[in-house]
């Protein structure tokens, strides 16, 4: 095999594994991996099957559909510290999630995915959990995203959000909406969906960036929708931007 060639079929793999990723435990159905990747069905039915000998993908017998196999967890181990990002994030989470009282995310970007790294429950007897620990989506279609979105150059954003394009119809979005909330943030100075995950809820972000600049990961507070008003979105999003800003400071330091 030339590198090329080789270098094409890893990025394939990979593109098939997140796509697995983001169907958790419930596994996703062969179709919706070649619709969302674009492959063709015998190039992710190859790719699969080898993914499967190799332990990294199963299949579920019942339903048919593919997941996640038991070989990733074990390589995940093979890091024992946690990164730098949530070592210097966590004096924040706890912080924000005293003060505010509703779920509290970090979200990390990986490729054209956010990923969720931590979640912290608020006091509010009303929680928010729509997303969990380890849950994947395509950039963009939740704030965490859009407030990444926001914080990269114009014309890479735009690129990512073409590239998910398709994955987006799952979402009940677009591109043109999408690029409405990114737009919105950058005026804004954070993300903000009026209309959740979650039907009646509301979700605020800010992003995080690297010392170089570059967006890494998002704070997000998720809360029914009676409990953001305008002023107490005011309140809230000023909370997730000092603590951005704390952990930005950490991360360079």
């Amino acid at each position: 095999m030339e590198p090329r060639q080789g270098a094409q079929a890893i990025r394939r793999a990979l593109a098939v594994l997140r796509i697995l990723a983001a169907g958790r435990e419930d596994g996703v159905p062969l179709a919706e991996v070649v619709r969302t990747t674009g492959l063709t069905r015998p190039t992710v039915h190859r790719i699969v099957h080898v993914l499967i000998e190799e332990g990294i993908v199963e299949r579920h017998a019942r339903t048919g559909r593919y997941a996640i196999g038991n070989q990733v967890p074990e390589l995940a181990l093979a890091r024992p510290r946690p990164s730098r990002l949530l070592m210097a994030a966590n004096p924040s989470l706890q912080r924000a999630s005293a003060a505010i009282g509703d779920t509290l995310f970090l979200t990390v970007r990986t490729g054209n995915d956010t990923l969720c790294v931590d979640r912290r429950i608020g006091v509010y007897p009303i929680q928010v959990l729509s997303i969990e620990v380890g849950a994947r989506r395509p950039l963009g279609v939740s704030s965490a995203g859009v407030a990444i979105l926001a914080a990269m150059a114009a014309p890479e954003a735009r690129k990512i959000v073409a590239a998910n394009e398709k994955r987006f119809e799952a979402y009940r979005t677009d591109v043109a909406t999408v690029l409405g909330e990114v737009t919105a943030a950058r005026r804004l100075g954070y993300g903000m969906r009026e209309i959740g995950l979650v039907q009646g809820t509301k979700s605020i972000s800010t992003w995080i960036k690297t010392p170089d600049g570059q967006p890494a990961a998002a704070m997000t507070v998720s809360a029914v929708r009676t409990r953001l008003g305008p002023r107490r979105e005011q309140e809230v999003a000023e909370i997730l931007l000092r603590e951005a800003r704390i952990i930005e400071q950490a991360i360079g330091g």
